[in-house]
């Protein structure tokens, strides 16, 4: 368009606008050179890009896909439930597609309780008859259980008959008497009985021996009379237990001896309840960490949600991202091939009025 100008005849174009009409002839020429090349390139990736968003992540999205390859005989001698050895056709895609979508374990999605049973696999009652069997085979032998050899009972009998108390009856009749030979008392009346028949002086000291004496009586009755109870009391403790230690010492040694059948008796039968107690004990442990385990196994190990989420992700980055790409591509080499056509006419059309001629058609 710079070099076009209207005033100047065919024959005496410029060389700008002459190279403006070459090109044009040029566009042509390349256009019928490699539009069959730009057609083929359109037709193969149409080919390839249509149908495989058609056929595939249209069908993943409604899920004919799933249906397809569910249908027996679309795939030749395939079938999943013989493949992962189940009864009849309990598994398809499909169910599996949407049991790992709900983030379910491949023990459920698999039913994998059809090929191998936990109930009976982990089954404890059928080792219980086994220990039961075994444990009542069980001979408990014990070694011969003494608490006193004849000789211990021997000694504990002689001690107890050898630890009698002496006889405290003269003891106690002494202690019932005054302190004193004779009594102060009496004898301090005395002398004021005799002070009486005396002159001044020898009254007053006879008096005042009297009262002394008095007065030693009354501190020895406050100092002794206390110690000499509780010596009453202690002779008469020891005589009162004194005179059941030996019952008491045969009682002991008649219950050490009924103790001792006893444990004779009792003491395997003792022992192999409590052992069967703790065998229990130990099952019921076992049984409570078998079915944690069994429902570990059917409902959280191999959560196959991971594998949803990867089937998904490769949905989204084949047919989102590749083949939404692919098939926009085509669709603008498409609508270039389309518009190659007006523009060859219109190129060919529009070369004369830019071109130098040799002749000019003006009339």
């Amino acid at each position: 368009p710079l070099g076009l100008k209207e005033d100047v005849l065919p024959t005496q174009r410029s060389s700008l606008s002459n190279a403006g009409g070459n090109f044009f002839m040029a566009g042509v020429g390349f256009s019928f050179i490699f539009a069959w090349l730009l057609m083929l390139v359109v037709l193969i990736i149409f080919v390839v890009g249509g149908n495989v968003y058609v056929f595939f992540c249209e069908s993943w999205r409604n899920q004919q896909l799933f249906q397809l390859l569910d249908t027996p005989g679309v795939i030749p001698n395939f079938s999943l439930s013989e493949l992962l050895g189940l009864e009849g056709d309990t598994a398809n895609f499909s169910e599996i597609y949407r049991q790992c979508q709900k983030d379910a374990s491949l023990w459920q999605t698999l039913h994998l309780d059809q090929r191998v049973s936990l109930d009976e696999l982990l089954n404890v009652s059928q080792y219980t008859g086994n220990i039961s069997t075994a444990f009542e085979k069980m001979n408990i032998t014990l070694s011969p259980i003494s608490l006193l050899s004849q000789s211990q009972k021997d000694l504990l009998l002689n001690a107890s008959r050898a630890g009698q108390p002496p006889d405290f009856t003269l003891t106690l009749e002494q202690l019932d008497r005054n302190m004193t030979q004779g009594s102060l008392l009496d004898l301090a009346a005395e002398l004021e009985q005799l002070a009486e028949k005396q002159d001044t002086d020898v009254k007053k000291d006879l008096e005042g021996k009297a009262s002394t004496l008095r007065k030693l009586d009354k501190e020895m009755q406050a100092s002794f009379s206390g110690p000499l109870q509780h010596l009453r009391e202690n002779i008469h403790s020891v005589q009162s237990g004194a005179a059941q230690l030996e019952g008491q010492t045969t009682a002991a040694l008649d219950k050490a001896s009924k103790t001792q059948e006893f444990l004779e008796r009792e003491m395997p039968n003792i022992i192999k309840n409590e052992t069967w107690a703790f065998l229990e004990q130990l099952l019921d442990f076992f049984e409570t960490y078998i079915s944690w385990a069994k429902s570990r196994l059917t409902d959280d190990v191999a959560r196959c949600k991971p594998v949803a989420q990867s089937l998904d992700n490769v949905e989204v980055i084949g047919c989102d991202y590749i083949m939404d790409s692919v098939n926009a591509f085509w669709f603008s080499l498409g609508w270039c091939t389309l518009f190659l056509l007006p523009s060859i006419i219109l190129s060919v059309r529009l070369a004369k009025f830019y071109r130098r001629m040799y002749i000019a058609d003006v009339y």
